[in-house]
């Protein structure tokens, strides 16, 4: 099933975006269930971002952040006995989850802290200098281009 959008135009004047529409579709289409706990992704600054997600009831012992190349996986599991405690009323949710974030290349996390019930994680953005783009010189016909010399230290 495709999502509201069509993503047809796109695919006719791009090339090496296919994985980006499908996570636009596998996106629309996620159950609701898979969204809990529910989570804040904001643009702190140029190339900065952070993640808060409401895990209220959970300690730092239960909480899993793990990064594996472009995936950041959140897992939390609730740890002791709750036995002989009786609700009248349970509205704070304590079941496992796991969440999966897609990271773009060289998004790293820089940080993690939970305050209050949020987790709040910080991630930044890190560019190699030889990956960033630079401008290139134009010369005239009357002078010779000039050689670019790399690093040699290898």
């Amino acid at each position: 099933m495709r999502s509201a959008f069509d993503f047809s135009p796109l695919y006719r004047s791009t090339v090496g975006f296919d994985r980006l529409f499908d996570l636009l579709d596998q996106s629309s289409q996620i159950d609701s269930m898979t969204n809990w706990p529910p989570y804040n992704i904001e643009k702190a600054g140029e190339d900065q971002y952070v993640i808060t997600m409401a895990i209220a009831g959970f300690s730092t012992d239960e909480i899993e952040i793990t990064q594996k190349e472009n995936q950041l996986v959140v897992s939390g599991q609730k740890k002791g006995s709750e036995e002989g405690k009786q609700y009248l009323h349970r509205g704070i949710a304590t079941r496992a989850f796991k969440q999966t974030f897609n990271l773009a290349d060289h998004v790293k996390v820089v940080g993690a802290g939970l305050e209050n019930g949020l987790l709040t994680i910080g991630l930044k953005r890190e560019v190699p200098e030889a990956l960033k783009p630079r401008r290139i010189e134009i010369t005239t016909a009357r002078s010779q281009p000039q050689q670019i010399e790399h690093d040699k230290a290898a």
